[in-house]
């Protein structure tokens, strides 16, 4: 049985990863700095035993060492890691902080790392594994940032994304660590909650599906690239936008 812990698991594309590991027989480290609540955290019946949930600061090197070590306490091992913990910034270029910015990175960018870092130092103890991280097809369509769109600080910080995860595939890859990164385009979670129906309505028009992207439909993509499905599968960012990257 696998076992894989999943970042930003309260909500929105990383509780939709849980989800469907959950649904595939696997054990989940769910983690998160906000509290995980139901149905994540009480699942039915023997599907209990395969989750733990934490309380997780990826800023933190020690939170991301420790979450990893509970996890590895708890189920024997640790096969890959899906992360999804990020913040979203959506000020425009002209009212972006210092401050701002910078916390921006931290969280999306060291985080990813940080966390990145303490999963594969389990996975290499064990044989190896695979990482997914999150970029976002914000990078394409360079976002200015409002209404709930990502502006410079949340594009730069997705756009490393892609540096990183190649630096780790070719850096892990002696170890038999896959690295990927899965690049969302608008999905329907809390980074699109302020959309109205309008915008909605246009953001799926620019796809070749015609509709906004559904969590589940981007966990499918995560779970697979963490799968030994993918395991020919490396040093790889993939586009799960419904076409929005052909610019429509």
């Amino acid at each position: 049985m696998k076992t894989y812990a999943v970042t930003g698991a309260a909500s929105g594309i990383g509780a939709a990863c849980v989800k469907t590991l959950l649904e595939q027989g696997c054990n989940v480290g769910a983690l998160d700095a906000a509290p995980i609540t139901a149905p994540i955290s009480a699942p039915a019946g023997a599907t209990a035993a395969r989750l733990l949930t934490r309380l997780c600061d990826v800023r933190d090197p020690k939170a991301c060492a420790s979450a990893v070590e509970a996890i590895v306490a708890r189920f024997g091992r640790l096969d890959g890691l899906i992360h999804m913990a990020a913040v979203h910034s959506t000020t425009p270029w002209d009212d972006l902080s210092p401050e701002e910015f910078t916390y921006t990175l931290e969280v999306n960018v060291t985080g990813s790392f940080l966390m990145a870092q303490a999963a594969a130092r389990a996975m290499r103890a064990s044989g190896g594994g695979a990482i997914v991280l999150a970029s976002s097809g914000s990078i394409q369509v360079s976002g200015v940032g409002g209404h709930g769109r990502g502006g410079p600080a949340y594009v730069s910080s997705k756009a490393a994304i892609i540096g990183l995860t190649r630096a780790l595939a070719r850096s892990l890859a002696p170890d038999k660590i896959r690295v990927n990164a899965v690049s969302p385009g608008a999905t329907r979670t809390a980074m699109t909650a302020d959309y109205d129906e309008v915008a909605l309505r246009k953001v799926g028009e620019r796809t070749l599906t015609g509709k906004i992207g559904e969590p589940h439909e981007i966990a499918a993509v995560a779970c697979f690239l963490v799968s030994d499905a993918a395991s020919y599968v490396n040093g790889e960012i993939v586009a799960a936008n419904g076409g929005g990257s052909m610019g429509l």
